[in-house]
């Protein structure tokens, strides 16, 4: 799996569709949760069970304390863990429908979930979570909940590669601006403060990561280059010789859903995940 990026970028377009559905600050706040960020928090950290804001602030890694803190353990007493899950998953199943016509959808979701029995978990508490979670009745249904462990297990090993490179949150999030890979709204996206973000800057300075300006130059281009494939090495070393056959042989089929989606405009980009156009 080295180095199979249009796999990976249509995974990850495939499982964002939740994030950018028309009406997903709604349908939350219909459970009884308040506003966006509670029902993403609680929606995409919900697999766990009902995880204290310490833990899913390791666990998301991105994301400033203070928003997590903002959206729990508050969102566990407004709504049900079960509501909120089936809430998530009816939001996948209506952002990704308009994108499958033609698809083999059961043959794709069959070989994704097949994919993901032949992950190493170990060190990957996100995507071991959503993987534990009842495999949906319907073909769409298995096709985004498999895509959803896949991801996870992604940004799984992407924290742990961000992490051994020194990089906490703000940092990591300020290189991703830098880079160009994520819009330049992305500190107020993930609930950093400007003096945290500054501070994150300057530690990006001082590796000569940026410039005085904050732009990137060639050691910061190369540096984030590297973590990208070390993160694709990680993840490779993850998959068992069935799993990376299953995975190149689904490629070009979970390829032309991705576009679709961003043709049709379930996704757009650049956007805060700061994965590219699949």
């Amino acid at each position: 799996m080295t180095q199979r990026r249009p796999f990976w970028r249509a995974i990850e377009a495939i499982h964002d569709v939740v994030y950018f559905a028309p009406g997903a600050k709604e349908r939350y706040e219909a459970l009884g949760l308040k506003g966006y960020w509670m029902g993403y928090v609680a929606s995409r950290s919900a697999a766990l069970g009902t995880p204290t804001p310490t833990v899913v602030t390791a666990l998301f890694h991105g994301f400033a304390p203070a928003i997590v803190t903002r959206a729990l353990p508050d969102a566990w007493h407004l709504a049900s863990r079960d509501d909120i899950l089936a809430a998530r998953l009816d939001l996948a199943r209506e952002a990704l429908a308009p994108a499958l016509e033609g698809a083999d959808v059961a043959k794709v979701a069959r070989e994704l979930t097949l994919v993901t029995g032949g992950l190493d978990y170990a060190g990957k508490p996100l995507a071991a979570a959503h993987r534990d979670l009842p495999v949906p009745d319907d073909d769409l249904g298995r096709l985004w909940h498999a895509a959803t462990v896949i991801r996870e297990y992604r940004g799984d090993c992407h924290v742990a590669v961000l992490t051994a490179a020194g990089l906490d949150g703000a940092t990591a999030n300020a290189l991703a601006v830098a880079a160009g890979l994520v819009p330049a709204e992305q500190r107020t996206f993930r609930g950093w403060t400007e003096d945290e973000w500054t501070d994150a800057v300057g530690r990006l300075g001082t590796r000569a990561w940026v410039d005085v300006t904050g732009a990137l130059t060639d050691t910061g281009r190369a540096a984030r280059a590297q973590i990208e494939d070390t993160t694709d090495r990680v993840c490779a070393a993850g998959f068992d010789r069935e799993s990376t056959g299953r995975a190149i042989t689904v490629e070009d089929a979970i390829v032309a859903i991705a576009r679709d989606v961003e043709r049709l405009g379930a996704v757009g980009y650049p956007n805060p995940t700061g994965v590219p156009a699949p």
